[in-house]
């Protein structure tokens, strides 16, 4: 049986070769090149400008439209946490709950005036949650033209819906499959050439080429982002043998700082494709993956984290302490195993713009596939690195403070809310310490700090 084509079908044949072709000429030509030769042609902050021309135009629509319709522009709640006054002491609080000073007697003993304090407490707490806060989508003043940020908006007037329904058919007609085609060129050149790296028997060499293809690579998974990255303080930036430490806001926090430079990377063995990455990357460059089982004894990764930052030629660890993915408006407590090594940390501050779109990972809504869809789908990815001064543990202070003293340091620098709760409490209940320790603060109210026994 012989097959034929008509002159029509090789026509649309030959118009989707070239289109193919010249499809990826330009991506060739003005993505990949400049990301191997480290460099921008200012394309994307010309799109980030245009951007907020849009934004700004959509949102004096918007205004009009509510003018127009006598209708009240819904002002988001923002899932941002306003820093307050520091409390008062216990003391005060319930001495003023009592009444007066002279409630509070020589030999202080329980009333029934303090449950009025806790029961009060709690209504806080339940109704102002700092921790529940830290893991809900930032929300915005202005719509970004996004139906994920608000729903409603674009029902307000026929140009803004038409506006919206034009930024539905450029993120994902033209956008998204540009970004996904960036996404498995990086992806694929990582795989190929951290092998083909890692075969090399000059320890030098290898380390050399290893750390000019990260940095090719990264730099092309940004572009798959079309994310604009300001690095302030590059003068501070990671030194070999010491620990970098930043806040966690979503995954590609290791792309966003290792498109400025190369890491060692932390963390567990994973199966799949990330297991394919971590091995491919592990051949080339010293990065330190643990076994499922290895992950919990705090020993043996305080020993493999110390003979690395013991050996000069390694590059910098980078370490997220928060052990989970936060909101970006605030910093929750850092584990302290990474600051009981005794090496010097380098802190990290990033700082998204969510304007341009949510880089938040909520990993309790969200797979790893759909999250990375909604960020590929997404206008871009603006956000600043501030490399911070290193710090060094000092005399007499334990890992704790250690720690605490770079979480606040990390949390002024990227105006985020420095809060001691811990990021387990995401999907762990409270732990028994915290309660204790409101306990013994109501024990010093009734018995006297002298006389309890801790």
């Amino acid at each position: 049986m012989t097959w034929f084509t008509s002159p029509a079908d090789n026509l649309l044949c030959r118009c989707l070769g070239i289109s193919i072709m010249v499809w990826f000429t330009l991506l060739f030509v003005f993505i990949i090149v400049p990301a191997v030769l480290g460099v921008s042609l200012g394309i994307r902050r010309l799109y980030i400008v245009t951007l907020l021309k849009v934004f700004e135009w959509a949102t004096s629509r918007m205004e009009m439209g509510a003018k127009e319709k006598n209708q009240q522009l819904y002002k988001p709640y923002s899932s941002g946490i306003i820093a307050k006054e520091p409390p008062s002491s216990w003391q005060q609080e319930i001495q003023d709950l009592r009444g007066s000073a002279s409630c509070l007697r020589s030999e202080p003993e329980f009333e029934m005036a303090d449950i009025f304090y806790f029961c009060r407490r709690g209504v806080e707490s339940i109704m102002d949650d700092e921790v529940t806060k830290c893991f809900s989508a930032q929300e915005l003043e202005s719509w970004n033209l996004l139906t994920r940020s608000n729903y409603n908006f674009r029902h307000i007037s026929l140009r803004l819906t038409v506006l919206w329904g034009l930024g539905v058919l450029i993120r994902y007609g033209v956008l998204l499959p540009l970004r996904v085609t960036l996404a498995v060129t990086g992806i694929s050149l990582l795989l190929v050439l951290t092998t083909l790296v890692g075969l090399l028997p000059n320890r030098e060499l290898k380390f050399f080429l290893s750390e000019k293809v990260h940095l090719m690579c990264y730099r092309i998974c940004v572009r798959a982002l079309t994310a604009i990255i300001t690095y302030h303080n590059r003068e501070n930036k990671p030194k070999n043998g010491g620990i970098c430490v930043a806040n966690h806001t979503t995954p590609i926090d290791v792309i966003i700082l290792a498109n400025d430079g190369c890491y060692s990377m932390v963390g567990q063995v994973h199966g799949g494709l990330m297991g394919m990455i971590q091995r491919a990357m592990v051949r080339s460059s010293p990065h330190i993956w643990f076994e499922r089982s290895e992950v919990k004894d705090r020993h043996l990764v305080a020993k493999r984290l110390g003979d690395h930052v013991a050996d000069k030629t390694k590059q910098p660890i980078l370490i997220f302490p928060e052990g989970t993915c936060i909101n970006n408006t605030s910093v929750m407590m850092f584990k302290k195993g990474s600051f009981e090594i005794g090496c010097t940390v380098y802190p990290v501050a990033i700082k998204y713009d969510p304007r341009f779109g949510d880089a938040f990972w909520n990993s309790s809504k969200f797979g790893m596939v759909n999250y990375l869809l909604r960020m590929m789908s997404s206008w871009a990815i603006v956000c600043s690195v501030w490399y911070l001064p290193p710090m060094n543990r000092e005399e007499g202070e334990d890992a704790v403070q250690f720690a605490n003293r770079v979480k606040a340091a990390i949390a002024a620098q990227g105006g985020l809310v420095d809060l001691i709760w811990d990021g387990g409490l995401k999907r762990a209940k409270v732990k028994d310490a915290f309660k204790e320790e409101q306990q013994k603060l109501y024990s010093k109210v009734l018995v006297g700090e002298s006389r309890i026994l801790y």
